[in-house]
This record gives C-alpha cells, sequence and structure tokens, in this order.
C-alpha cells in the first residue's frame, strides 16, 4: 500500500504539461478491437486505467506494443472469449468491449464493469441501445451475456445524455446493418476524438459533438492511427491549483475551449489568467469571490471538476453554494474537507460553503478519483502535513501527478506504508 505525503503552503511555479485524455483514451483501447490489422493511439496517459485495459486486451490475445506514450495494437489474433470479473471491475470502462465484440461478433459475455464508487451508475441506456440494435441481452448473476443473429440500425433516444452509452451504442452500430441515429447523445469532446478514430477506420459516423449522431454501417473496419486529445479535467484540476496557489504557473499543452465553463466560472471568482494558444498561466488570487456552480453534461460544469472546485471555493470570501446533478456519490470528500476545517453544510448534493476557511493538514482518505485529487488541492493550501490514503483511485487517472507538482514547486511525495 501507499500514501501521499503533502507539505502544504508552498507556491506552484514553473509549467505542467497535460497529458492524453483518461476519459478518450479508455474508449480508444476497446475502440482498436473493432478493426483488422494495427492501429495505433498516441499521446495515451501513464495511468493504471490504461494498464487494466491492457490486460483484458490481450485476455483477448490480441499483441500491444507500447513505445511511451505510443501503443500499437495487432487484433490479427483476436479471440471473443469471456471477459472475467476479476478484469471487468478493475475499471469502468470496461463496458465498452460489450459495443465493440457484439458490434464485430454479434456475441459478447462480461461481468459488470467496475470503478470509482460515486453512484449506482447503471448501464440499462447502454443495454436499451443494443437491445434496439437487434441484442438479446441476458443477465446472469453479475455476468451479461449478449446475442444477436444481426444488428440492424435503429433510431435511440438516450433518455439521458451518457457518454458511455453513446460511445457503447456508436460501437455496435457501426458494423450494423442500415442507419443509426443516437437522439439526445452526449456533446462531450471525448466523443469527437472517438468519431475520428473509427471514421479513419472506415466507418461512416456524423454528428459528433452535437446531440443527434448517424451511424451509416459498413461491413469492415481497416487499423489507422489516432491521437488522444489533451486532458480536459487534467488540465482544470492544474488551473485550479494554479487559482490557489499559482505563481505564474503554466499549463501547457491544453485546447482551451475545452475549458471555457471552469474559465468563465474562474473569471467570475476573479481569478488571473492568461491563454496563450495550448496553455494558460494562472495566478493565485488571494481575494476569491464566491459564486454557485452546478455541475451538468457537456458544454456545462464538468462534474469531473466539481469535487475540486469545492476546494477552492473554500478559499472565497464569502458563501458558495456547490451542486452536483450527475452522480450521487460526488460528495464524499466534504466530510474530509471538514476534518481540515472547512466550513460546509451538505444537504443532499447541494453544498453551502462558506469562506474564507483555514485549512489544516490531517490524516485523509480518498473515495474516488476525482474527490482524491480534490484533497490533493486541499492539501497543498492547508497548514502543516496531509497525508492522503487510499490513493490508487487518484493513480488511475492522473498521469505522474506526483511528479509533476514537485517539479513546479509543491512538497508532495508518496510513501510506501
Amino acid at each position: 500500500m501507499e500514501r501521499i505525503v503533502i507539505e502544504g503552503g508552498h507556491p506552484l511555479k514553473g509549467t505542467i504539461t497535460i497529458g492524453g485524455a483518461k476519459n478518450s483514451a479508455v474508449a480508444l483501447i476497446p475502440a482498436a478491437l473493432l478493426a483488422d490489422g494495427i492501429s495505433t493511439i498516441k499521446n495515451v496517459p501513464n495511468i493504471t486505467d490504461r494498464d487494466a485495459l491492457f490486460d483484458i486486451v490481450k485476455l483477448l490475445n490480441c499483441d500491444i506494443e507500447q513505445n511511451g506514450s505510443t501503443i500499437k495494437i495487432d487484433t490479427t489474433n483476436l479471440k471473443n472469449v469471456l471477459i472475467s470479473q476479476e478484469l471487468s471491475v478493475k475499471l469502468r470502462a470496461s463496458y465498452y468491449f460489450m459495443g465493440v465484440l457484439l458490434g464485430k461478433y454479434k456475441h459478447v459475455e462480461i461481468y459488470f464493469p467496475g470503478g470509482c464508487n460515486i453512484g449506482s451508475r447503471p448501464i440499462d441506456l447502454h443495454l436499451k441501445g443494443f437491445k434496439a440494435l437487434g441484442a438479446k441481452v441476458t443477465k446472469r448473476g453479475h455476468k451479461y451475456i449478449l446475442n444477436a443473429d444481426k444488428l440492424k440500425g435503429a433510431e435511440i433516444d438516450l433518455d439521458f445524455a451518457s457518454v458511455g452509452a453513446t460511445i457503447n451504442i456508436m460501437y455496435a452500430a457501426v458494423l450494423a446493418e442500415g442507419k443509426t441515429v443516437i437522439k439526445n447523445a452526449a456533446k462531450e469532446v471525448e466523443i469527437i476524438n472517438i468519431m475520428d478514430f473509427l471514421n479513419k477506420m472506415g466507418a461512416k459516423i456524423s454528428g459528433a459533438g452535437t446531440d443527434t449522431i448517424v451511424i451509416e454501417g459498413v461491413e469492415k473496419l481497416k487499423g489507422t492511427e489516432i491521437d488522444v486529445i489533451p486532458d480536459r479535467i487534467e488540465a482544470g484540476t492544474y488551473i485550479l491549483m494554479g487559482a490557489l496557489l499559482g505563481d505564474n504557473l503554466c499549463v501547457e499543452g491544453i485546447i482551451p475551449e475545452h475549458n471555457k465553463a471552469l474559465l468563465d466560472k474562474l473569471k467570475e471568482m476573479g481569478v488571473s489568467y492568461e491563454i496563450k494558444d495550448h496553455s494558460i498561466v494562472v495566478n493565485k488570487c488571494s481575494n476569491l469571490k464566491p459564486v454557485d456552480v452546478t455541475t451538468l453534461v457537456y458544454p456545462g460544469f464538468p462534474t469531473d471538476l466539481g469535487q475540486p472546485m469545492s476546494v477552492l471555493l473554500t478559499q472565497a470570501d464569502g458563501i458558495s453554494h456547490m451542486e452536483e446533478t450527475i452522480w450521487e456519490n460526488r460528495i464524499g470528500h466534504y466530510p474530509y474537507l471538514q476534518k481540515m476545517g472547512a466550513n460546509i453544510e451538505l444537504d443532499g448534493l447541494k453544498a453551502t460553503i462558506k469562506g474564507k476557511s483555514v485549512l489544516k493538514g490531517t490524516d485523509i482518505n480518498a473515495t474516488d478519483l476525482r474527490g482524491g485529487a480534490a484533497l490533493i488541492l486541499a492539501g497543498l493550501i492547508a497548514s502543516g502535513t496531509t497525508t492522503i490514503y487510499d490513493i490508487d483511485y487518484i493513480l488511475r487517472g492522473y498521469e505522474n501527478i506526483i511528479h509533476k507538482l514537485s517539479n513546479v514547486g509543491a512538497k508532495i511525495d508518496i510513501e510506501k506504508i
């Protein structure tokens, strides 16, 4: 086991380079199995979710070649076998193999996916889409068996603009007969990255980034290459750190418009930042104004930045409100912020945050990926030493976070226990 130890109060100065988007990479790796031959994915982040996906790809008898952040996946010897519970529960993105293998083989067997405990996270919308395309779904305990004589295009209206369901239905539909239309599709920029990859393989998809995606089925797909887009959530997390401790902190390798909702809120709070092409320079703001934040589907304020944002709100001069509308368990970090001295009142998924709070270092536990990132923010600004346990959650989605922060002046380290 390991823990993160932080000595708070040190300014952050220098440059942090953003890696590839976790939420794109974990979908692009399964997508490579739709193609015949070799696909190359560049700018893949060094995170444990990547390694968990590699284990599944290898189980399915594909070869993986890795050279730094570039991976090549060869599907020549791909075998469609049961994906065990041991592998599927390691991460939420294991469910993408449902759409991929159903689309390619019309049959898949997999156990219920894992991931952070941030809510009930049902996959009913995924299954609804698969059924509309002609699949029969059988559930035996925690195992799903999906079968179809053939898959045929359909019009699918999602009850909620789910990113996972949108992508998974795309995977099942690219090799189906005829046209599939996904209505109320998620609009996240990562879905555009997925569409570009599939279209380079030979798929015929349009509309990613809007609420209607149209897929014309094709007979087969060929290997190709794609670059993972920059991680807007990683970028947002470091930008928030800059608002708290930045001394001309530069966050580079980003697409600024992907973080527009966050930057708009920071401007409202009085944070000083300067955008330069694919980088942003952020400085600490000593007199932050309180604001109200509600997490929404893209292009609204991202749920993945709600927890880190709540730490910034503890340092505002006045009363702010934070409401989570996507995941019902994205509140696990609040008791630890309260333990550190934050003045927070919870009412379900709504938090009233009274600032400015003086935070003090203590022992705390990461409860999920983004909540863990929030606790790192808290530790960086707290007096004394903060020790964070259960850090596997954090390492799932933040590439080389200890190294990146140490390089800009943070006193942070990982210790074995």
